[in-house]
């Protein structure tokens, strides 16, 4: 045997690392991130603060004041607190070694997020998928009986979900958790709640196996990488037992604290991003070879209906017209022919629109 297959687990051999391309000189329109920054004067005042970061020392551990300001500015309901990760990626892979008992098994639908199956394959745990019905909607009758015959540890659901960008029926979300009851936690996975404007946030309080997750990527600060998530102070407490000591850098606390000051903001964007998206969907839905899906995400789903062009054939077609997107039609059978972009500013959007109509039509 090669030192390879002597000392790694054969379950990361088989695995692929995630990818994220290139995107220099593109117009990059794949990783649905906000669009706009903040105001001249804001990013002097940020600068002037992170200028006086201590970062000779190590943070304060605990972030008292960071998870005080998410939990005033963010809609943590009193009681609950929040455990703090690098990106919702870091708190999925706390969950998923916090969880990993022998036998133990994380579900989530399919097509989803490719992270909660890639955590649990890491951390040891068996991952199953549920595929979603062809309009992407919940299969509630075959979640219910996965549940009940897998009794999953850990139960993704992204609201919404990515890459559909669909929101799940909440009495059936509501349907899982209580199936899943004390043998699991349900992860509701919040990333793109400010273009959603649906939560389960308020509702923690009805649920002892609820955790409800997001990021702050989406807000328009992916770069600093903070995820937070919000439960009981018993199931946080658990978690916390594997949050690696200062998980959260000065830097990123800093400009976080300072952002969380400026919400109105971020709420501006948002709601700018939404209407774009509103727009997009309209213009795209009259292209007689494109089929798009609702949203309720910062991105759009769509289907290449062409009877000369596949979606790999577009995708390449932007690509060389430095648009970059994402080609998702390997990623489940359900997404055949699908590409996702990300809703961006008017001009971005437009120059997406008219590079698309002509990768269509070369």
């Amino acid at each position: 045997m090669s030192l390879i297959e002597n000392i790694i687990r054969p379950e990361i051999r088989a695995l692929s690392a995630y990818h994220v391309p290139d995107s220099g000189g593109f117009v990059k329109l794949d990783a649905m991130e906000n669009p706009y920054t903040l105001p001249p004067e804001l990013r002097n005042e940020l600068a002037q603060r992170l200028a006086q970061v201590a970062m000779n020392r190590y943070p304060v551990p605990s972030y008292t004041e960071l998870k005080a300001a998410i939990c005033a500015n963010l809609g943590v309901p009193d009681g609950f607190g929040v455990v703090l990760g690098n990106g919702s990626d870091e708190l999925i892979a706390m969950l998923s070694v916090a969880c990993a008992k022998p036998g133990a098994k994380a579900l989530a639908p399919l097509p989803g997020f490719v992270m909660y199956a890639m955590s649990a394959r890491l951390a040891g745990m068996e991952f199953v998928g549920v595929p979603l019905k062809a309009d992407f909607a919940l299969d509630l009758p075959a979640m219910l009986e996965a549940i009940k015959q897998h009794r999953p540890a850990i139960t993704y659901l992204a609201y919404p979900n990515n890459p559909t960008g669909n929101l799940y029926d909440a009495e059936q979300v509501v349907e899982i958790i209580r199936a899943v009851g004390d043998s699991g936690v349900v992860v509701v996975d919040e990333a793109y709640q400010p273009f959603a404007q649906a939560s389960f946030m308020p509702r923690l309080p009805e649920f002892a196996n609820l955790i409800v997750m997001r990021t702050v990527s989406k807000l328009g600060l992916a770069g600093i990488r903070l995820g937070y998530m919000a439960a009981s102070a018993a199931l946080l407490a658990e978690f916390d037992k594997v949050r690696p000591p200062y998980n959260v850098n000065v830097l990123t606390q800093a400009a976080a604290e300072f952002v969380l000051q400026h919400t109105r903001i971020l709420d501006e964007q948002a709601a700018a991003l939404r209407e774009q998206r509103e727009a997009m969907r309209a213009t795209l839905a009259a292209l007689p070879e494109v089929q798009v899906f609702p949203s309720a995400a910062n991105f759009l789903l769509l289907r290449v209906q062409s009877k000369t062009k596949s979606a790999d054939d577009v995708f390449a077609n932007l690509l060389e017209r430095k648009v970059l997107i994402k080609n998702v039609g390997k990623m489940h059978a359900l997404l055949e022919n699908c590409l996702r972009v990300t809703v961006s500013t008017p001009q971005e959007n437009a120059l997406f629109i008219d590079s698309l109509q002509a990768a269509l039509l070369s």
